[in-house]
This record gives structure tokens, C-alpha cells and sequence, in this order.
């Protein structure tokens, strides 16, 4: 059955101080032409919600967020055919959705999709001059909790009001390579330390034959295919939930809940992020980082590691994470032996 159009948060439980939130597919509909959705008390400037779907803008402007539409529809189309049942969201939900009152903006952050320098320009346009340049912010404060406010923090009334009027973007990647990546930052680097005593020192008790004490203590050592059998492993969600790095894009973000206006890709990161600073009006005045890694991990990267791992393992796997290939539109990979 297909949920019902509209931005609405219906409040369904109170217990105590507990707000349990019912959102509801689709979170916005277009906004009504002529209508002045900035939130900022005497301004008049088009909102970025409004530039998107006015559709006067720049040609360069134009031909990009065709693609954005395409992606945006494809979406919409997949959560109707994959998803049938009404969700239940808290709070807890909202904490990676990420606002910009100041530019109308919400993004929701994905680990391993360049979510370090989209939180650094945040940062930037928040600030109210105390940051100019996103690449001079450390990536450890672009993570500090309280640096930029997220959607949990507000009312209800608020949350919607936002919901409504504000240009929502995600930025998602081929699922696998996000994976290889995540395990090769998290899990074979050296100053990682907290991971590794955090999940390593897990996975190889669990899942290493007859490990040293040295490797149980330390958790520094841990092997692709040790990691994929911990996430496919039943008790590992059973006892708690997946960890952000390698948590699933629908599961941190409730694309099928949350109407996103713009679905950028980490293969196509510059000219997508260059039509979000676009809309939001300040493509003159920031430039988003790019990368200057020679080690980015690609499709030909995650072959490599997806070679060992046996075709069961490439299956259960696969099917872990089979929604976010499904919604964002990405082929399961030619070098699975499934």
C-alpha cells in the first residue's frame, strides 16, 4: 500500500519524556511557486527548496540536477516497490540529519561517503565567519558533537516545519566499496586504537580459529573476511547496532521516510556537490574540498578484497546490504561469485 503524501510528523507516543515519531513517506511535496520558504525573520530570498524546483536557473545548473531528478525518482520508485510497511521513528533517528538554518539546508551524514568535508563546509556556513575555509578545520572537530545541530534536537513542530521547507541531501556510495573502505580505516590503521579494542578484539575471539592472547588484547590485526563474517553473523545485530561506518545508508538516513530533493554520488562527488552549494546560493564564496587521495578505494580495490571471501559469505552479504543497492541504484557487482 502506498503511505500517504505530506509533510507530517504525527506525534504517536509519549511515555514519560520519550517522543516516538511516526514520519510517514513522502516527508515534502514541491513547494508551491511563489511562496517564500526561508525561515530567517525580513529576508525574501528564494529558499534552496525553491530554486530546485522553480527551474530557472543557470543552464550548467539545469543539466545537473536532471541527473538529481532521475536519481530522485528512481527513489521514490524503489521504496514503493521494496517497502510495505509504515516505520516507527525516534529521535535517535533524526541524529544524522545535520541543519543549516542559516542556507534552509539538511544533510544527512553517511560515514565513508565524504562526509568529513561535507560537515567542514557545514561548518563554514554556520559559523558566521568564525570558519572561511573548510580544509583548515581538523577532521577530528568536524566530528565533535555539538559542532553543527542536527534535526533530534528540535521540537516536533520544529522538526516539521524544517521537514517542509528546507532543501534535504544525501550524498551515497556503491555499498562494497564503502565497506572495503571502512574496514581499511577502521581496521588497518595503526591509530585506530579504539576500534580495534572496541569491535577487533570481538571479531577475532569470535571469529579466528584458536587466536594468540596478544591478538584477543590488541583486536589490531583483523582480516577482511573476519569482518564479513561478523556482519553477517546473527548474534552481532542481535547484541547491538551496527556501528556508523558500515551501518546501512536506509538505516541511518530512512530514505523511504524522508523525501530527499537531492541524491548526490560519491562517483560523481564535485559536480554533485557543486549543485548543492549552488542552490544554496554560495558557489562564489566556497569551493568543496576534493580529495587529494591516491589510495581511494575503488571498484578494482574491493575486487581485490572480495576475491577471498568465499561465494556463501559474498551472498549473505550481498543481502545485508541488498536494500541500499536496490534504492540508490547501484549493480550488484561483476565480481561477486554469488
Amino acid at each position: 500500500m502506498r503511505m500517504p503524501r505530506g509533510g507530517r510528523l504525527l506525534l504517536a507516543t509519549c511515555l514519560g519524556s520519550l517522543f516516538v515519531l511516526v514520519l510517514y513517506f513522502q516527508t515534502i511535496t514541491k513547494p508551491e511557486p511563489g511562496v517564500n520558504t526561508d525561515s530567517r525573520p525580513g529576508k525574501s530570498r528564494r529558499s534552496p527548496l525553491q530554486t530546485l524546483y522553480n527551474g530557472d536557473q543557470q543552464l550548467e545548473l539545469l543539466a545537473a540536477q536532471r541527473s538529481l531528478q532521475g536519481r530522485r525518482e528512481l527513489l521514490e520508485q524503489a521504496c514503493l516497490s521494496h517497502t510495505r510497511k509504515r516505520q516507527v521513528l525516534s529521535p535517535e533517528d533524526l541524529k544524522h540529519l545535520i541543519v543549516d538554518d542559516k542556507h534552509s539546508l539538511i544533510y544527512c551524514y553517511v560515514p565513508k561517503v565524504a562526509c568529513t568535508n561535507w560537515k567542514r563546509v557545514l561548518m563554514v556556513l554556520t559559523s558566521d565567519g568564525r570558519y572561511t575555509d573548510p580544509l583548515s578545520i581538523p577532521a577530528n572537530e568536524a566530528h565533535v558533537a555539538g559542532n553543527l545541530r542536527t534535526l533530534s534536537e528540535f521540537s516536533v513542530p520544529e522538526i516539521n516545519r524544517r521537514l517542509r521547507s528546507y532543501l534535504k541531501f544525501i550524498f551515497v556510495r556503491d555499498p562494497f566499496e564503502r565497506l572495503v573502505s571502512a574496514y581499511r580505516n577502521k581496521f588497518t590503521r595503526s591509530y585506530n586504537t579504539a576500534f580495534h579494542r572496541r569491535y577487533g578484539t570481538k571479531i577475532i575471539r569470535r571469529h579466528r580459529p584458536e587466536p594468540d592472547p596478544e591478538e584477543i588484547e590488541k583486536g589490531n590485526n583483523v582480516l577482511f573476511h573476519e569482518f564479513v563474517q561478523y556482519l553477517v553473523d546473527p548474534r552481532t545485530q542481535r547484541e547491538e547496532p551496527f556501528n556508523e561506518h558500515w551501518e546501512r545508508v536506509h538505516s541511518l538516513c530512512h530514505p523511504c521516510l524522508i523525501h530527499y530533493d537531492v541524491v548526490g554520488k560519491y562517483e560523481t562527488l564535485e559536480p554533485d556537490a557543486q549543485a548543492v552549494l549552488s542552490l544554496a546560493g554560495v558557489e562564489g564564496t566556497l569551493q568543496f574540498p576534493t580529495s587529494g587521495k591516491s589510495t581511494r578505494t575503488d571498484g578494482n580495490m574491493a575486487a581485490r578484497y572480495f576475491k577471498h571471501i568465499s561465494p556463501f559469505y559474498q551472498k549473505k552479504l550481498f543481502n545485508l546490504y541488498r536494500m541500499d543497492f536496490l534504492l540508490f541504484n547501484y549493480s550488484t557487482p561483476e565480481y561477486l561469485r554469488t
